[in-house]
């Protein structure tokens, strides 16, 4: 990560480079001040320096491994042992929430939580590190309204509502159904054909939800009917859902993981649990047998 100041020879004013020069060196003890409160996190990426480097503030971070996109990916084209087994997704699953927990505790929103932004600390123990805070904003923010990559998008995000810390626990059931299957649990083709994948599998959309969205008219029907203007024919094409379950998307899980998983993808926000009410469940702990290191 870097921060850029203004170069010296740049058209703006005198007055004014001086005081992002002195900005930027406050940025730079300020950080120098909380990088050692910051390595405690457990489940965070730990920051190990700050350099001021000329025009540049660099943040040094310890080095990890793979992320889950591209590990869960060479697992399964090398064709050994499948890596990514129901005790290995319950510890990544508690490390994932209990970092989403003191994210959300701060008022902090990740926004961008997917398999790229979970990174290997150790094969052997099953040991990763949430990454990647350029996208998160406060609650108390304006909060933007493009967020989130596309298959790990909550509804709420994509029907134009006002979202909170909730939408990170739809992208984590997104991910640990991906993570299962190795396939993208909602394609992202286009928004409508999403939120017919998510009708199809999770259930409907409730009317309150669709009445209070600002970009509900985008993809329904004042009759709540699912429809994509076609970009050739400029014709809009209604969409039916295709009727399938959890169950049939994710064969090779047990029912404990299963009832988790729509647990996360509870459509509407407000019955979706929190990240410490997600920590209750019974799936996680379950006693499978211990992960070999």
């Amino acid at each position: 990560m870097a921060i850029q100041s203004p170069s010296s020879s740049s058209s703006f004013s005198h007055g004014f480079t001086y005081q992002v020069f002195l900005s930027f060196r406050a940025i730079y003890k300020v950080m120098l001040r909380y990088i050692d409160s910051l390595n405690h996190l457990t489940y965070h990426v730990s920051f190990l320096s700050v350099v001021a480097l000329q025009e540049h503030l660099l943040i040094v971070c310890e080095l990890l491994k793979a992320n889950l996109y591209e590990f869960h990916k060479f697992n399964r084209e090398s064709g050994g042992e499948v890596y990514f087994t129901m005790p290995r997704l319950q510890s990544i699953t508690i490390q994932c929430l209990e970092a989403l927990q003191y994210l959300h505790n701060l008022g902090l929103i990740h926004c961008d939580l997917k398999p790229e932004n979970i990174l290997v600390k150790s094969y052997s123990r099953c040991e990763v590190k949430v990454i990647d805070l350029g996208s998160s904003c406060f609650e108390t923010d304006h909060l933007c309204s493009y967020v989130q990559s596309r298959s790990y998008c909550a509804p709420e995000v994509i029907l134009g509502l006002s979202y909170d810390k909730k939408i990170d626990i739809w992208s984590l059931g997104c991910i640990l159904a991906e993570l299962c299957t190795g396939n993208v649990l909602f394609q992202n083709d286009s928004p409508a054909t999403l939120l017919a994948r998510v009708i199809g599998i999770i259930g409907p959309i409730g009317q309150s939800m669709l009445a209070k969205g600002r970009d509900t008219y985008k993809y329904f029907t004042k009759n709540h009917m699912l429809y994509e203007r076609n970009q050739e024919s400029n014709r809009l094409e209604y969409l039916i859902p295709k009727k399938t379950s959890l169950r049939h998307r994710l064969p090779m899980g047990d029912q404990g993981f299963i009832d988790f998983v729509d647990h996360l993808l509870e459509v509407n926000p407000k019955k979706r649990p929190s990240a410490s009410e997600a920590l209750k469940h019974p799936w996680l702990s379950y006693p499978y047998e211990p992960i070999s290191s």
